[in-house]
Formats: C-alpha cells, sequence, structure tokens
C-alpha cells in the first residue's frame, strides 16, 4: 500500500491543472461581479436563506459582498500564477466557503464541487513547478508528486458523475420528459433553438447523460479509449456550456483530463522545458497516518453523503430532503404556489401574509418548492412579527408540480411551522407525502 500511495510520479498535470484552475476560479469570483450575480444574490435581497445553522454569515450580506468577490479574484490570480500558493488556496477555499453556505437561492452543483476542489487543492504541492513559489525558492522545486495526490482527485471526479449519472435513474428522465422541459426554454436560441425541440434529440440526450457520466472516467483511464473519452468530454460539455450557460463547471471538467493524459504527452504538448520525471521513487513522510486518515475519512463521508436519502421517509425527487450535496444534477423541473397566513396568537385572528416583499426576485422561486427554505421564511416571519410585538403562528399552503405534472397539495395547512424545530437527518411531518401519479409523464412523449 505505501509504495502504491507514495510512490513518486510527474507532476505535469497536477501544476498544470492548479494554473488552469486558478484561472477559473478568478473568472468565478470577478464574473459573479460583472454579470450581476453577486448584486441579485448577495447584495439586493433583504437577507439570504443560509444553510440552516450558518446564519451568522448574514453579517457578510449586503454591499460588502463586493469587496469579499474583488479579495477572492486576486488570491484567485495569485492560486493561478503560484504565488504564495498554500495561503492563497487556503484563503480562497475559506472566503467560497462562506459565499456557499450563506445562500441556498440560487443553487448550482459546480458551486460545492469548486469548495471541494478549493479545500483539497490548498492541501496538494501544486506549486513546486510553473509557479512563482518554485522560481523564488528553489527548494520548493520539484518534478514529482506523490500518486495519492493523482489518485484523490480522480476519485473526486468519479464519485460526482457517477452519483450522476445513477441519480437520473428514474422515469421522468428516462422517459425524456425533463430533458424535453428543459429544452423548450431553449427554442428562441440562435440557429440550434429549433433543432433542440426534437423530440428524438431528447431522448438522446437522456440517455447519453447517463452513459457520459456512469462511463467518462473509465474511458478516460483505459489507454486505448482516452482519447475517444476526451473528444467526447469536450463536446459533451461544449454544448451543455452553450445550452445550460452554467459557468465554469464545463470547463473545470474538461480540466480534469489533464490527470489521466501521460506526463510525456502534456509536457510536450504544455511545458516542453520541464524536467521529465521518470525514478519512481517511494517516499513514505512522516505524517503518512494523518494523509491516509484524513482522505479515508473525507471520501467515507462522500461516497455516504449522496445516499443519505434513501435513510428519509418518502420520495427525495418530492421532500428535497437528501438533495443537496449529492450530485444530482439537473434532474427535474418544479414548480409552486404558496399561499402564507398568520395567526395572531392573542386574538386568533388569522390573515394571509405577503411573503414575497420580504424575499428578492430569485428567492420568491426557491420558497415555493424547498422545505428547508420554507420553513426558514416561516421562521423569519415569526421573528420580524415579534418585532411588532405580535407571537404569531405561520401556516403555509403549498402546492407543488414536478416536470409540468399536476400541482399536489406540498404542506399541511394545519401546522405551525414556524414552532416545528429542523432535522437534518429526520423526515418533517408538516410535508404531505408524494402522491403516486405526481410525476405523471405526458402521453405523447415518445420517441420518433
Amino acid at each position: 500500500m505505501n509504495k502504491f500511495l507514495f510512490k513518486q510520479i510527474d507532476n505535469t498535470g497536477l501544476v498544470l491543472f492548479r494554473a488552469v484552475f486558478g484561472l477559473l476560479i478568478t473568472l468565478e469570483a470577478f464574473g459573479a461581479i460583472a454579470t450581476g450575480w453577486v448584486r441579485r444574490t448577495l447584495v439586493e435581497p433583504p437577507f439570504t436563506f443560509n444553510f440552516i445553522g450558518f446564519d451568522f454569515l448574514q453579517y457578510l450580506q449586503g454591499e460588502f459582498m463586493y469587496i469579499h468577490f474583488v479579495i477572492m479574484g486576486i488570491f484567485g490570480v495569485f492560486v493561478m500564477i503560484g504565488y504564495k500558493y498554500r495561503f492563497s488556496m487556503i484563503a480562497y477555499a475559506i472566503l467560497w466557503s462562506c459565499v456557499y453556505f450563506m445562500q441556498k437561492s440560487s443553487y448550482n452543483n459546480h458551486y460545492y464541487l469548486m469548495m471541494l476542489l478549493c479545500w483539497i487543492m490548498a492541501f496538494l504541492p501544486a506549486h513546486r513547478w510553473f509557479s512563482v513559489d518554485a522560481k523564488i525558492n528553489p527548494e520548493v522545486k520539484s518534478p514529482s508528486m506523490p500518486r495519492w495526490v493523482s489518485l484523490a482527485l480522480i476519485l473526486q471526479v468519479w464519485i460526482v458523475y457517477t452519483y450522476a449519472s445513477v441519480a437520473k435513474l428514474y422515469p421522468g428522465w428516462l422517459d425524456a420528459t425533463a430533458t424535453s422541459i428543459f429544452m423548450a426554454g431553449k427554442k428562441d436560441y440562435w440557429l440550434i433553438g429549433d433543432f433542440l425541440q426534437l423530440n428524438w434529440v431528447h431522448w438522446c440526450m437522456a440517455y447519453v447523460g447517463i452513459f457520459f457520466d456512469l462511463l467518462i472516467v473509465p474511458l478516460m483511464l483505459w489507454k486505448r479509449t482516452r482519447l475517444f473519452g476526451f473528444f467526447l468530454s469536450v463536446f459533451f460539455h461544449l454544448f451543455n456550456s452553450i445550452i445550460f450557460q452554467i459557468g465554469i463547471f464545463p470547463y473545470m471538467s474538461m480540466a480534469f483530463a489533464l490527470f489521466f493524459f501521460t506526463p510525456e504527452t502534456l509536457r510536450n504538448l504544455f511545458l516542453p522545458k520541464k524536467t521529465l520525471y521518470t525514478k519512481e521513487e517511494v517516499k513514505i513522510p512522516n505524517y503518512k497516518n494523518l494523509i491516509v486518515g484524513v482522505f479515508s475519512i473525507y471520501f467515507i463521508f462522500q461516497i455516504g453523503l449522496p445516499l443519505r436519502h434513501w435513510f428519509f421517509k418518502d420520495d427525495v425527487l418530492w421532500t428535497e430532503e437528501g438533495h443537496r450535496l449529492s450530485w444530482r444534477m439537473m434532474l427535474r423541473s418544479k414548480s409552486g404556489i404558496l399561499t402564507v397566513y398568520v395567526e395572531d396568537k392573542a386574538t386568533g385572528v388569522k390573515e394571509r401574509y405577503k411573503y414575497w416583499k420580504m424575499l428578492g426576485k430569485k428567492q420568491q422561486g426557491s420558497v415555493k418548492t424547498k422545505p428547508g427554505i420554507m420553513w426558514q421564511m416561516a421562521q423569519r416571519i415569526k421573528e420580524e412579527e415579534a418585532k411588532e410585538g405580535r407571537d404569531v403562528a405561520v401556516y403555509l399552503e403549498a402546492k407543488v408540480s414536478v416536470n409540468n405534472g399536476p400541482y399536489f397539495p406540498f404542506t399541511n395547512p394545519e401546522i405551525d411551522i414556524a414552532a416545528e424545530k429542523w432535522h437534518p437527518f429526520k423526515h418533517s411531518d408538516w410535508i404531505l407525502p408524494s402522491p403516486e401519479d405526481y410525476s405523471k409523464k405526458p402521453k405523447n412523449n415518445r420517441p420518433d
């Protein structure tokens, strides 16, 4: 095991990935400001729906977030060029983790993946070549790295793709309902809009998505299929980038190819002056047990966390319980109708509450379908009313539609949700059971 994990291999792929990753996280930081994402998500709303338990991050919300993202962008540049690499990568990881945990309304799996990669990269020797650190301090410079570094990143990628594939194995995806709904909003795209409305295209997208996610890592690992897997990956991710406009995620995914190609190929293409490491020494550090222990615990969590929804009552597609942090990427379309009532406990008067006035535009959509955000809003309403001297009960009457199916009652309107406790690993009884046909497939959804 020591020889397998701590054998030294060439580090060309890692140092190139660091440069690309640094560029991407820089673009993510400055791009979030330029596109208005920071303004819409973290500045304009009076508060954000943070991950439950991270309420202290609300102190960052507001105009300060512009400075927060500028600082992140600067650290991203430092990561890219390999300057003060450890400090810069850890700093970016902390700052991005704050952003990730302080809001849930704008949800994208690449935000989570980026956070994980930032923390992983912070502890990898990615600055030992092709970096300012190596140029300034020759003692840092090294053409090699232990094999476990490459294995850790490949395993992380495999977990992401495998769970993404397995999550698609449900009726609404297998009958191409979900993909047809996604493409309905793309009909105005120049040149390809009409093409994306073809029924056979929806079926191809559904099944190519399943098999690509399941097989791309094995294809890249096997030398005979590596080149095919790479070009397939480039096409797949560029298609997703154009159609879904999901930021840096497709380009980050393509960059993972750097860990599959041989060091000779990478050096010849990108770093012809780099020393090619071929000694294959085995160097076991004194902190070997710490490395093995930390990464073993980490990957146990990474493999186990996406399975937790099986321990909740009912279907995760309906309840959303166990949905986050599980690589359940772009699986379904969901919409909701929500009416909120507050009842003054002193007078017994019950009235409709104009909850939308306290929310940003993006938040108004999320609160109608996501139980965690519904619960947080009920707590917020209770707090705001308490400031006015009223002790109120908060009742939510929500209906939800999955994949453009019928609207069904989602919450129990007789339960005061503001009085309920949040249990992260237990089903919330105020969520009504899923109807048998809640994601019923349209009758005309057949391949041509």
